[in-house]
């Protein structure tokens, strides 16, 4: 496969990972694994290379000056963080960029500056997406001037047309017959027997008839006298 040289581009944006290190990946061989010919982010000039080449350890880095890559922070077996940096002295250096391995994984970190430029574009666009969209709803004419006009007005001035109710499916109404068996046998239904009141108010004819017999004779004893046929009293001659 032809190489390409991606050190000019925008590396944020892309990824390396070689398969075949994955399984054995540890902090002793990070670095080895970092240093493949075929990872874009590993630059050829550096101090890593001389010592791998001389076949020396990575101490004698710090006699050197120059460009090194440098196991920063290791969180086994998944997280691995290395760092670019320019060494000027033995106990002098300068961060340039951060690598971090994720499962295999090579990402190069965004600087501050990238983060902060980022965050500010997606506010513009936000904010210019804004006022595109109100500018649709501007409009103008000569005698009227300016308004607005917004599609809810024109939903509000349509009809609303009424929505037919769809039909309950089979498994709706199967479902609703086997619930209310159920509730049926947890909880039967009771009856209870309505009396007749007006039958059981109303005294049996036998009582009525007694009761009227007994009236009868009563009624006779205490029946008024006929008045009595006395004569006009007799008139007196008067003495003179």
């Amino acid at each position: 496969m032809a190489s390409v040289d991606l050190r000019d581009n925008n590396l944020l944006g892309i990824s390396w990972v070689d398969s075949g290190w994955v399984p054995i990946l540890n902090p002793g061989n990070v670095l080895d694994y970092f240093s493949e010919r075929s990872n874009p982010f590993y630059d050829r000039t550096c101090n890593n290379e001389v010592v791998k080449m001389q076949r020396l350890t990575l101490e004698h880095l710090n006699q050197m000056v120059g460009v090194e890559y440098i196991l920063l922070h290791a969180q086994e077996p998944i997280l691995y963080i290395i760092r670019k940096q320019q060494r000027q002295s033995p106990t002098q250096v300068i961060p340039l960029s951060d690598y971090y391995i994720i499962a295999g994984v090579v990402y190069q970190a965004p600087d501050l500056g990238t983060v902060i430029g980022s965050r500010v574009l997606s506010a513009v666009h936000g904010v210019q997406s804004a006022f595109d969209e109100a500018m649709s709803y501007c409009r103008y004419h000569p005698s009227k001037g300016y308004w607005w006009h917004f599609k809810d007005q024109e939903e509000r001035a349509k009809p609303k047309s009424k929505k037919k109710e769809e039909p309950s499916s089979l498994f709706q109404r199967q479902r609703v017959d086997t619930l209310l068996l159920d509730l049926r046998s947890k909880f039967p239904p009771t009856f209870y027997q309505v009396r007749d009141v007006k039958k059981e108010t109303e005294p049996p004819v036998e009582l009525v008839k007694q009761e009227e017999r007994e009236r009868e004779p009563a009624t006779k004893t205490s029946a008024p006298a006929p008045p009595s046929s006395k004569p006009p009293p007799e008139k007196r001659a008067r003495l003179q």
